[in-house]
């Protein structure tokens, strides 16, 4: 069984993109369009890695990471931050609310699959 990634974005485009980009590496992809929704798509589910940006609307990324970080059964789910943000205090604020890593938009596929297959295989 493939390993199983969310990608969290309120730009459609760029979850197909993300998506497709896994999807082509042999990932299965579920897609959620702000925080409220991932939280809402990963009940009764095994994820391995949540891929999501920062700045959607009804529920940001940092407070989806604060929210994960709360189960117990999710607490060292890896989680990366794909956004337009690269200033030192967002990534900071990022890593404290549990972020495991971060890439700047716009990204290369190569480098979406390189810190994927880093950080789950």
């Amino acid at each position: 069984m493939g390993k199983t990634i969310m990608t969290v974005d309120d730009s459609a485009s760029v979850r197909q993109m993300v998506a497709f980009t896994l999807k082509e590496a042999g990932y299965d992809v579920i897609e959620a369009c702000d925080g409220k929704d991932a939280l809402t798509k990963m009940q009764g589910r095994v994820l391995d890695l949540i891929i999501t940006d920062l700045n959607m609307p009804n529920m940001d990324g940092i407070e989806l990471i604060k929210n994960v970080r709360q189960d117990a059964a999710r607490k060292f789910l890896p989680i990366i931050m794909l956004t337009t943000e690269s200033q030192g205090e967002k990534k900071m604020e990022g890593k404290t609310a549990g972020a495991t890593g971060w890439i700047v938009k716009p990204f290369k596929q190569e480098q979406l699959l390189a810190v994927t297959k880093k950080v789950i295989g």
